[in-house]
């Protein structure tokens, strides 16, 4: 087993303090929005050897791929880590935005390939043929979009803002079908001329401030001041954006620590403020519905989107039959997530050899020690350590430690 260096990627939207506050640093002054773990060509984490960092995982898993990954994993996914983990820290709203399936992914990959269109063009959607189902856990409280209100839901929402630009979109959420009514006004949100819907955008905005300061919280399912507030923030980030009134659509979701949402394909979402685990197939799939400044693809978007109303599924952590690890259940193969809650003077929780993993301290300390040469390595909050396939390894301490691994 080896211990990793990661990289901090610094996005705008990235919280100053979180990550630095987390590791024990002292903060730059910049936002750093990711911390990535894993075999990722844009920042693979590299090996730490006799205190300095050395190969990088993805040179050490190409050069053993099932020694690394195991035999199942590389059966199923080829000779790569087919996850990327990362600590994610956002402070303003990430983009509005969904990710293809398996087989949408691998047609949109062809046709742009067979297009010409450069990898690197800002006008491309698929980087890769793969798809990006993705499980975001909650270490702080977490706020977030996940998926379409009922229709009616939102009807009520917009019909509270007051705002006569918005009546159109309430008659179509109150007549059509369910499906149909979300697909109508999420395709005239954003087939929108951008300059005459900016004054509906603002009077929205503006509404949804007044609402979540006036009011206490409401009943269940009616809006409250936490969900007002929340759309308000959003708009002081992208004033005039149809995005915000896209965003209006979806259930918003503060998930407490310890819970999580898995968003699988066709899913609209966005992250508005926390700090969490994330993990995800490695893949670089997005399509976005709004608050971007980057290309929206709205004829792909609209084939991608699953037009399906619900309440988004948070996830709550399952204990094993032992009770040591607790697991989030997702129907992915390439990754499973899970974590630890380390006592002092336990007995410790064995791992038995299965698949490439990394295991990720996120509070206290975490003892990670390796049956194989006996090795043992200390992990403090937000440092990792990546185990190969074929090692078995001991856990112990007094802390948080989350595992990731492959589900096959």
């Amino acid at each position: 087993m080896d211990r990793l260096v990661n990289t901090v990627r610094p996005y705008a939207w990235g919280s100053t303090t979180a990550l630095p506050e987390l590791l024990g640093e002292q903060p730059t002054g910049e936002p750093q929005a990711e911390l990535w773990m894993g075999a990722h060509p844009g920042a693979p984490s590299r090996i730490e050897r006799g205190g300095l960092p050395d190969r990088t995982l993805s040179d050490v898993v190409a050069a053993d791929p099932e020694g690394q990954l195991g035999a199942a994993s590389v059966r199923e996914f080829g000779p790569r880590l087919p996850f990327l983990l990362k600590l994610l820290a956002a402070d303003s709203p990430l983009s509005l935005q969904v990710h293809p399936d398996r087989a949408q992914a691998a047609e949109g990959y062809a046709d742009e390939e067979a297009r010409g269109v450069p990898l690197d063009a800002p006008h491309r959607n698929y980087k890769d043929d793969g798809h990006k189902p993705e499980l975001l856990c909650a270490l702080t409280p977490f706020e977030g979009l996940c998926g379409f209100r009922p229709p009616k839901e939102t009807a009520a929402f917009l019909e509270s803002l007051d705002v006569a630009g918005l009546a159109p979109y309430v008659d179509i959420l109150r007549a059509r079908p369910g499906t149909d009514a979300l697909r109508e006004v999420l395709t005239a949100l954003l087939t929108a001329d951008r300059d005459e819907i900016a004054g509906t955008v603002d009077e929205a905005a503006t509404a949804a401030a007044r609402l979540a300061e006036q009011g206490a919280d409401t009943a269940p399912g009616t809006p409250g001041r936490e969900e007002y507030a929340a759309y308000a923030a959003i708009a002081q980030h992208y004033p005039g954006d149809p995005g915000v009134l896209a965003a209006m659509l979806l259930n918003h979701v503060t998930l407490r620590p310890g819970e999580a949402l898995f968003l699988d394909a066709g899913v609209p979402h966005a992250y508005l403020r926390g700090l969490g685990v994330e993990i995800m197939a490695n893949s670089d799939n997005v399509l976005r519905c709004g608050l971007t400044p980057k290309h929206i693809d709205v004829p792909e978007l609209l084939r991608i989107v699953r037009f399906e109303p619900g309440e988004p599924g948070i996830l709550r952590p399952e204990a094993d039959d032992a009770g040591g690890e607790e697991s989030y259940t997702t129907p992915v193969g390439e990754f499973r997530l899970s974590r630890f809650t380390l006592v002092p003077g336990a007995e410790p929780h064995v791992l038995a050899p299965h698949a490439g993993q990394i295991l990720l301290c996120t509070a206290g300390t975490a003892v990670v020690h390796s049956e194989e040469d006996d090795g043992e390595l200390a992990l403090t909050p937000g440092r990792s350590v990546w185990v190969p396939a074929a090692e078995r390894v001991r856990l112990s301490g007094d802390g948080t430690l989350f595992r990731a691994t492959v589900a096959v």
